[in-house]
């Protein structure tokens, strides 16, 4: 049994783990987004040592730092007003690193200490796309017909030339938020078995 002084250490030293992970970058996107060093797994291993609740207030705490650190190293919150700003930071930052909290959903649902982690993680990570998809939509969707036209390839002309409006903003986020969230969960999901496979960590989660 884990008492509340021993879960906040070790829920600092996870927001901490997670910050330093994050920084070391694999790619950058240009308007915000990253693939990065296993950033997300410390999130992910206190929501399922500790649970959804704590996990998601522990994420969200790792995303205030997050978007504090994407407004001094990305281009984040470039070209936004004040209320685009809370926005981003609300949705991109603040809501999509606190549903990864929801790691632990499947903890007492599935028996099995590694597929529950597994699939709770997977589940915490699409949340998370979900998050960044939205505010693709709503706050970067004007970007879309710019940035494919920058872009100019076949797809990109094929995407202009059957989508408008709205429809053009979702196709846009979809794919500019797939881009780093899909290898950025497989490389979560690789770290996050080989770390709850450790003895030490399975007899803490147990």
């Amino acid at each position: 049994m884990v008492n509340k002084t021993q879960r906040l250490t070790v829920t600092g030293i996870m927001i901490a783990l997670g910050t330093v992970l994050s920084i070391i970058t694999i790619f950058r996107l240009p308007y915000g987004g990253e693939i990065t060093l296993f950033g997300m797994v410390p999130i992910l291993l206190t929501g399922y040592l500790f649970g959804v609740k704590w996990g998601i207030a522990s994420g969200a705490v790792f995303g205030i730092i997050q978007g504090l650190l994407g407004a001094t190293m990305s281009g984040a919150f470039i070209g936004q007003r004040v209320s685009g700003v809370i926005a981003v930071m609300a949705i991109d930052y603040i809501i999509a690193f606190a549903v990864l909290g929801f790691s632990g959903i499947f903890k007492n649902k599935i028996i099995k200490t590694t597929p529950s982690f597994v699939l709770g993680c997977v589940f915490a990570i699409f949340l998370r796309f979900c998050a960044h998809f939205v505010s693709g939509v709503i706050i970067w969707g004007s970007y879309a017909q710019s940035t494919l036209e920058a872009v100019h390839n076949s797809l990109s002309t094929a995407i202009l030339t059957n989508f408008t409006g709205t429809g053009l903003a979702a196709v846009y986020s979809l794919a500019y938020n797939a881009s780093f969230m899909l290898p950025e969960m497989l490389l979560s999901v690789f770290a996050a078995v080989i770390i709850i496979n450790v003895k030490s960590v399975s007899r803490l989660a147990e």
